[in-house]
């Protein structure tokens, strides 16, 4: 028994530390992608920061995966929008971010289900047309 329970709490462990992502662990995962960009591009990478005109993997470098992805039809055409989501508690404590809690309705990860009062904020939304990014928003600190 203590067994199975050291094995499911390792695998919580790795589960955890898997989505807790930086630029960096993204850049040593896909170093090709990164060693093609330019070093102005590479740098806004590093920061964390999305650029216009980044591809798709560019923003997955500095951003990591979107928590949803939506298609947008306007006026000038269709775009696809990538947004990133941070959750709160009421009184604005961080509980958590990150693609791998987006299924917040997954059984995987049930500990937050009762929290009612919890609120989302999005703190980072890309918008790309034709694969590139058209613009972005950034939540305000």
């Amino acid at each position: 028994m203590k067994t199975i329970l050291s094995v499911l709490a390792l695998v919580g462990g790795f589960l955890v530390l898997a989505g807790c992502t930086t630029p960096e662990t993204r850049i040593k995962k896909n170093p090709e992608a990164f060693s093609r960009l330019t070093p102005a591009q590479q740098q806004a990478i590093r920061e964390g920061r999305v650029e216009l005109g980044f591809d798709m993997e560019m923003v997955k470098l500095a951003l990591g995966d979107p928590d949803r992805m939506r298609e947008r039809v306007d006026k000038n055409g269709r775009s696809e929008v990538w947004e990133y989501v941070t959750y709160a508690s009421s009184d604005g404590a961080i509980l958590y971010r990150g693609w791998y809690h987006r299924g917040w309705r997954d059984p995987m990860f049930p500990y937050y289900l009762d929290y009612g009062t919890r609120r989302e904020i999005a703190r980072d939304r890309v918008i790309f047309r034709e694969g590139k990014v058209e613009s972005f928003e950034r939540e305000k600190s």
